[in-house]
């Protein structure tokens, strides 16, 4: 891209970042000869004086894992290898390169050497210290109430049952806030739902928790909206970035007992295996005060889900009432039902009757995030996602890109997608540029469904507004 489309780009450069997903950005810059005669490629067009900048990096540096000029051809391969290593390493990301335009039109007498990608390996995901695993293992073995908040741990499809199997051993409620991935199948009895964090909305485990595990999660509660108990242990797990250092957020604190850089998959099989085997005091699940608690705890949430699901489908079934042509204006169908018919329809329609990885949901719905994630009820991790990040505009050029990327997954595997689906906001619509969008995808023959959400005009920032002034705010008040 040109430097030009590179500041045009920053909202998704952000997303990516956020994200945490591992993108190559490389970008031209000016010439910096202005004469033929010195180097191939010199200045030979205004606009190249207009666009140029001393610090061309600096547009984007802060989100970037690593930024490097490429000042000759015959280095492009190492740093191309270089970027790519330090993208799909935890805590994976975009990078960035960059060169002159005489780089570029420079002449080589002899063929790059190719890249050899065995040779430039991600770093290896690793595991907890033993103590740090037998210290966790052993505080929800004991614990009365235990939670389990995450927010992108599904991102690795393998982390995804030993989160199951944890929960399950030992009774403990998991709930996503603010999701990028499906991290817990929404039929699972110990589904607790999701959140992004607005007053009074985070689950009702919250306030009881007597401990917490924070794995893989930016963001699990905001203090001024919902907080945990002052007494509650807490233990936050990252496989890269457990401080938010290199993800930069600013200033992020979580009042934890331990902090952890460890891969989820790893670091969640040692504590299965620890609280199998039982911790430093011989306590197990043998224990009958232990089993008891597990016992119980599993069918309070059990009910509690059902519960859940209930309220879900009698939110689906409730249309407005209309009993003649004047009933129809102020008859307004709810979000609800919308995403109700959709998803029982493509269960009907599609080929593979809705099979979840052969359908994706793209979330990018805003004001109606929370909504949308539990209406769409996704099993399997990868059948729904969203940005991870806060720039708007994402989703419909994503379903382009999802489109080809379902297609290259068919040729390897047999098995791409029968429908790709986003769902956005009305705001979220008019950011992605829709013509733009929409011509691409012509272009490029990748066919997608739109679901916009029309709340009567951007009212996410009305939300905020009345959040912030009401009179039920303790600051305003």
């Amino acid at each position: 891209m040109s430097m030009l489309v590179l500041k045009r780009s920053q909202g998704a450069i952000h997303n990516v970042d956020r994200g945490r997903t591992p993108v190559l950005i490389y970008a031209g810059a000016s010439a910096s000869s202005t004469d033929n005669k010195e180097l191939k490629g010199a200045r030979n067009e205004w606009i190249m004086w207009m666009q140029d900048v001393p610090d061309q990096s600096a547009i984007n540096r802060q989100y970037m894992r690593y930024t490097a000029q490429i000042s000759s051809s015959s280095t492009v391969s190492q740093y191309v290898g270089r970027a790519l290593q330090v993208a799909t390493s935890d805590p994976k990301g975009p990078v960035y390169l960059w060169a002159r335009r005489e780089v570029m039109e420079e002449e080589v007498s002899q063929p790059l050497k190719p890249l050899e990608f065995q040779r430039w390996p991600a770093i290896e995901p690793n595991g907890l210290s033993p103590t740090a695993a037998l210290h966790i293992a052993s505080a929800l073995l004991t614990s009365k109430y235990p939670l389990i908040i995450t927010s992108f741990l599904g991102r690795n499809l393998n982390a995804v049952p030993a989160l199951i199997a944890l929960s399950t051993l030992l009774s403990i409620p998991v709930v996503s806030t603010c999701p990028s991935a499906v991290n817990f199948p929404f039929s699972h009895p110990f589904f607790a739902g999701v959140s992004f964090l607005a007053p009074g909305a985070h689950t009702p485990h919250l306030p009881a928790a007597d401990t917490i595990l924070i794995i893989d999660c930016d963001l699990p509660w905001i203090p001024a909206n919902n907080a945990p108990s002052p007494d509650a242990r807490v233990f936050v797990l990252d496989g890269g970035d457990p401080l938010k250092t290199t993800t930069s957020t600013g200033f992020w604190h979580v009042s934890a007992e331990m902090m952890c850089r460890a891969d989820a998959e790893r670091a969640l099989e040692q504590i299965i295996e620890v609280v199998k085997r039982g911790d430093e005091r011989g306590r197990n699940l043998d224990d009958p005060a232990i089993s008891k608690d597990v016992v119980t705890r599993g069918r309070s949430l059990k009910v509690r889900h059902e519960e859940m699901v209930r309220e879900l489908n009698e939110a689906e079934a409730a249309y407005p009432e209309v009993h003649s042509e004047s009933d129809v204006p102020g008859a307004t169908i709810t979000v609800p039902n919308i995403l109700g018919v959709l998803r029982k329809v493509i269960q009907h329609a599609t080929s593979s009757h809705g099979h979840a990885l052969r359908t994706l949901f793209l979330n990018e719905s805003i004001s109606n995030y929370q909504t949308a994630w539990m209406h769409l009820r996704p099993e399997v991790s990868g059948s729904v996602i969203s940005s991870g990040g806060s720039s708007l505009g994402w989703a419909l050029a994503a379903a382009v890109g999802a489109h080809i990327g379902g297609e290259i997954k068919e040729k390897k595997e047999g098995r791409g997608y029968d429908l790709i689906v986003a769902i956005v906001g009305d705001g979220s619509y008019m950011f992605g540029v829709p013509s733009s969008a929409y011509w691409m995808a012509q272009k490029y023959k990748t066919p997608f469904l739109t679901i916009i959400l029309n709340n009567g005009g951007w009212k996410v920032s009305s939300f905020r507004c009345q959040n912030n002034y009401s009179s039920s705010n303790p600051v305003v008040s």
